[in-house]
């Protein structure tokens, strides 16, 4: 029987099937024993996957607001060079230029970082999805033969690779944990589409005397080579749209066009809100993050960190 959810969206667990009955009329009664504790060896492998790039995501989006930070306090020095009361060193010829030349080079050192930071969160949430997809455990080759193997791929029209609905462990069926890490990765997915957008407001500032703000990188455009290909395995890119998905917040709609900053170039209270949104984190509930992996890790008796 397969989980159910209740009314704010969070699957209930299932209520044990009896073991007598073959679950799966695919397999016969010898695979079906040995699904379980192949199925549960899946389980645990993909939940750690799961926990592992939760923490790397977290490594590389603070990674990535350390380098967002340093980037804009270069811009800002750079753009505020030429009022800055500089005292005793006013009279040393070309200081200023030369200030400005060092602040030039640092902010392009802190766009290429900010950058590496983003790409590392991509690939992340692209192994998270791969894992929320890959609960299922699927008999691999032939049904009749005596020794039973195991596969995450599915190579039989008639092998679901859910045991018939049983559970896994004592209570949960698959499609209960895959639930659990759809929920959990739909956060990340969410929060990386918006992070996209301030990598490209902070890879879009850079200051040159008399032109402002230059080069202004737009939604459609492709960050780093393949970008597009990895955001198609977190569902952000499709073969139908040209672009990414536009950013929005978990459980509503993505927004059906992103409104041009028209004054450039930014203030600083602008790129100081964009730094205070990078750290909010805003679509990941991180308590409901740990009572996931708190769930998982009671259910099948193993300490995944």
């Amino acid at each position: 029987m397969e989980a159910k959810a209740n009314a704010t969206g969070t699957p209930l667990p299932p209520s044990k099937v009896s073991s007598s009955r073959n679950p799966n009329p695919g397999l016969s009664p010898s695979p079906t024993r040995l699904w379980r504790p192949a199925a549960q060896r899946n389980i645990r492998n993909q939940w750690s996957k799961l926990l592992s790039n939760k923490e790397r995501w977290a490594s590389a989006a603070s990674e990535g607001r350390s380098q967002a930070t340093s980037l804009v306090n270069a811009y800002l020095s750079q753009r505020y060079m030429p009022a800055m009361e500089l005292g005793v060193l006013k009279d040393m010829p070309g200081i200023r230029q030369k200030a400005c030349d060092k602040l030039t080079r640092k902010q392009e050192m802190y766009r290429k970082l900010l950058l590496s930071s983003y790409n590392d969160m991509v690939l992340a949430v692209a192994e998270l999805v791969k894992s929320a997809r890959s609960m299922r455990c699927f008999l691999k080759g032939p049904i009749a033969s005596p020794l039973a193997q195991f596969s995450d791929i599915p190579e039989h029209e008639n092998d679901p690779g859910d045991g018939g609905g049983i559970p896994v462990f004592s209570s949960f069926s698959i499609t209960y944990f895959e639930n659990l890490a759809h929920e959990l990765v739909e956060m990340f997915v969410s929060e990386l589409s918006l992070k996209r957008f301030l990598v490209v407001e902070f890879l879009s500032i850079k200051h040159e005397e008399g032109e402002g703000q230059i080069d202004r990188l737009k939604w459609s455009d492709e960050l780093y080579s393949g970008e597009f290909q990895d955001l198609t395995i977190s569902g952000l890119c499709s073969e139908k749209n040209v672009e990414p998905l536009l950013p929005s917040l978990r459980g509503q709609q993505s927004c059906t066009s992103l409104t041009t900053q028209a004054d450039y170039p930014l203030s600083s209270d602008v790129l100081q809100v964009y730094l205070t949104t990078w750290l909010a984190d805003v679509n990941i509930d991180m308590n409901r993050i740990n009572d996931i992996f708190t769930i998982v890790e009671e259910e099948t008796q193993v300490k995944l960190s």
